[in-house]
């Protein structure tokens, strides 16, 4: 395989920033280290880890993952902290495990997916269907067991986004 085929543009912008965010610093010796460090990683896994470059330097894409993250973190995080916590003070819950239908196609917005709603508080990620087209989540408030309204509750903002971030 030719060398250069093995080179990924993407893994070594994902590995510099990733380096110069946790060295906290932009100097020339970070640079290069970081430039050093993101070329020995694309060569040797890059091509396993981007599948789709064009896909991966598109503007609307990382537009769409930086409003999911802020959202995320700043809106649907804190409104589920404060409802676990208003059921661990009520003793108010209704646990169970259910079923929802997985959209998504890309294994990454799968992982998306999956990710954001074990990182939810009063949900997580018990199983994905062997086809990759159902999640098993155990969720505090089983309120329903319409497939559409628990799609609707759990799961319908972080697939959309992991649809236009991902697929």
């Amino acid at each position: 395989m030719n060398i250069l085929r093995r080179f990924s543009p993407a893994t070594f912008a994902i590995v510099l920033a990733v380096y110069l965010f946790y060295t906290g610093s932009a100097s020339e010796y970070d640079l290069i280290t970081g430039s050093i460090v993101g070329l020995i990683v694309s060569f040797l896994v890059g091509h396993w880890l981007v599948e789709n470059e064009p896909k991966f330097f598109s503007p609307m894409r990382w537009l769409y993952a930086i409003i999911y993250a802020l959202r995320y973190f700043f809106v649907e995080e804190t409104r589920t902290h404060i409802d676990v916590a208003k059921r661990v003070f009520t003793l108010r819950a209704n646990p169970g495990i259910v079923r929802i239908p997985l959209e998504v196609e890309n294994e990454y917005g799968k992982v998306l997916v999956a990710n954001s709603i074990t990182n939810t508080p009063g949900t997580i990620v018990v199983d994905i269907s062997d086809d990759g087209k159902w999640l098993y989540v155990h969720w505090i408030d089983v309120s329903t067991l319409d497939e559409r309204e628990v799609k609707e509750n759990v799961v319908a903002y972080f697939e959309d986004y992991a649809k236009k971030i991902f697929d």
